[in-house]
């Protein structure tokens, strides 16, 4: 008489059908864990221009105007942050919201030739790694900030602003 043997296994069919499923699992939790991390990033920029829009007001009470900053070059956005930034620490008011801005998005990256980074103002820079761009002309309303967003260039779409 003859037995049957019993296969215990798998075929290479149904171990191809498991590593697809995983695959898929990945890539979906990768595309939410990277969703997420930017929705974070959005609501940090957020919350930092609304810091410094509170210290442009105490600023505007103390000296009854604004930060003047007639360039407009993105190319320049770490000297108009570096700008921005001084000029809010002379405002006691002014510096002490300052405080409450997150260290990582304050440094001092920027040195002209020749000029020690002790005498240089910091930058305040955005959840990606880009250094705020700081405008105001006399007559405007309110400065703007503009930050390049995701892709880290200014000018496009996914840029944010305080306005």
């Amino acid at each position: 008489m003859r037995t049957r043997r019993h296969r215990h296994g798998m075929s290479l069919i149904e171990i191809l059908v498991v590593v697809v499923v995983i695959a898929i699992l990945t890539t979906m939790v990768i595309g939410i864990a990277s969703r997420i991390d930017t929705q974070a990033k959005e609501k940090s920029m957020e919350a930092l221009f609304s810091l410094l829009d509170s210290a442009l007001q105490e600023y505007h009470e103390f000296t009854n105007r604004f930060p003047e900053q007639k360039e407009t070059n993105y190319a320049n956005a770490v000297i108009h942050s570096e700008f921005l930034y001084s000029e809010l620490q002379a405002v006691p008011a002014a510096q002490k919201i300052l405080q409450k801005i997150d260290d990582s998005l304050i440094k001092n990256a920027y040195s002209p030739a020749g000029v020690p980074l002790t005498q240089t103002a910091p930058e305040v820079y955005d959840p990606w790694g880009t250094a705020l761009d700081y405008r105001y002309v006399a007559g405007d309303n309110f400065p703007r900030l503009v930050s390049a967003g995701p892709d880290k260039t200014f000018g496009t779409t996914d840029d944010m602003s305080n306005r």
